[in-house]
């Protein structure tokens, strides 16, 4: 296998703030049949569910300070997955997720809405607590191992808090999944979360509840309708930090209940594991066009391997670092696609590094992969849903297959003898 860059090795994580404040300094589908997929009932199928509208005031259930509701189940979900059949070929699953998930004016959390919509893609947004908590009540959060208040990726405006929960009650009805990005985003010092115990990371996941779940309160804005979930119910998964702290997060994980996590770095294009009891989906090393190494399958490693320290790079390079990025996305895409079938993970921020590259290079990767035969798009949620009904003797041989290895007299003959 090629090696995996040391820079930015260990990836990215912060929220849309820190570019701003930071530079990098802190950081680091649902497809309708008919485009392909194998159609309804059959174990590979994650077909397109009908439009749902969205939900009336009569069907608007208020839980606690009415900050969120219950209203019912989600739109836009696909029809429940089936194990596959013998010998039928794998899906491609493709998950695209966000860290932080806030507005900050630069339009990009509705660009890709609109983009996801377009696609029939799902996708999945983890939400940094504190960026639904006002930065006037920033003495509410008790960070582990940091001074009261403390956030290394800042708080939002109240304007960009009022917009980022606009776009998190859309993405919820149209169909996406909202996990956790935590929320002060601490990767370096003694405060660092990778040095987190078990019961610190049951804090902060108890404060990034309570900040997303009782906004109303904090902020005061009673007449904002709510977010159309109930989050205790909703969140079964994120990813940390900087891809730090994963070890003592799991048992936490586990003891809530969480079906998946997504802090590993490193992780190779194969099928995945369980860890504690938990899916394990970690950011993946794929091929970096033009270099002998792999980079991390996130925007922040592609600048990392570019403009090294900067997120302002020279602009004459821009052009070739938004097609080199675009390259690694679509050329990990394939090397699965072609061979093993293992899903393809990819992460972003909403951020404009280096002129807005690599928020076009991911647009550009997506509708790339979209509508080819047995591709899905989906969220975390939809893709572990998948693989909790599969047959554990099917997964074991589909997790025998290394990176790049296609099935030795094709998925017929390989699965049907499992």
């Amino acid at each position: 296998m090629r090696r995996i860059s040391r820079r930015g090795l260990l990836g990215a994580g912060a929220g849309v703030g820190a570019a701003a404040v930071m530079g990098i300094t802190g950081c680091s589908t649902k497809e309708q049949a008919a485009k392909g997929g194998s159609g309804p009932g059959k174990g590979g199928d994650v077909p397109g569910a009908p439009s749902t509208p969205a939900p009336t005031p009569d069907d608007v259930k208020p839980i606690g300070d009415g900050s969120t509701a219950d209203t019912g189940k989600q739109p836009h979900q696909p029809d429940a997955p089936v194990p596959l059949e013998p010998g039928q070929t794998p899906p491609q699953f493709v998950i695209f997720s966000w860290d932080g998930a806030g507005e900050v004016g630069n339009g990009l959390f509705p660009r890709f809405l609109e983009l996801a919509k377009n696609h029939d893609a799902a996708m999945t947004f983890f939400l940094s607590g504190i960026y639904l908590l006002p930065e006037s009540k920033k003495h509410l959060y008790r960070p582990p191992n940091n001074r009261v208040g403390a956030s290394d990726i800042g708080y939002l405006t109240d304007d960009h808090i009022k917009d980022t929960l606009k776009n998190v009650r859309q993405a919820w009805l149209d169909g996406h999944e909202i996990g956790t990005h935590f929320n002060g985003h601490f990767c370096g010092g003694s405060g660092s979360v990778g040095n987190w115990t078990p019961a610190q990371w049951q804090s902060e996941i108890d404060q990034a509840v309570k900040f997303v779940t009782e906004w109303k309160t904090n902020s005061g804005w009673t007449d904002l309708d709510p977010l159309p979930f109930d989050y205790t119910k909703e969140l079964v998964g994120g990813r940390t930090p900087c891809l730090l702290g994963q070890d003592n997060l799991l048992p936490t994980a586990r003891r809530l209940g969480w079906r998946y996590d997504a802090s590993s770095p490193g992780g190779r294009q194969t099928w995945p594991v369980k860890r504690g009891g938990v899916w394990d989906l970690p950011l993946q090393a794929v091929p970096f066009p033009g270099r002998s190494f792999e980079v991390l399958s996130m925007d922040y490693n592609m600048l990392a391997n570019q403009s090294k320290n900067t997120t302002k790079g020279m602009p004459s390079r821009y052009p070739g670092w938004r097609e080199q990025a675009a390259g690694a996305y679509l050329a990990g895409f394939r090397r699965a696609y072609e061979s093993n079938r293992a899903p393809f993970f990819i992460g972003n921020h909403f951020e404009q590094w280096n002129g807005g590259i690599y928020m076009d290079a991911v647009e550009e990767a997506l509708k790339g992969m979209a509508g080819k035969k047995d591709v899905r798009l989906v969220s975390f949620r939809q893709f572990v849903d998948w693989l909790d009904v599969q047959d554990p003797k099917i997964l074991a041989k589909l997790r025998t297959l290394e990176v790049g290895q296609a099935p030795t007299g094709g998925w017929s003959h390989f699965l049907k003898t499992a």
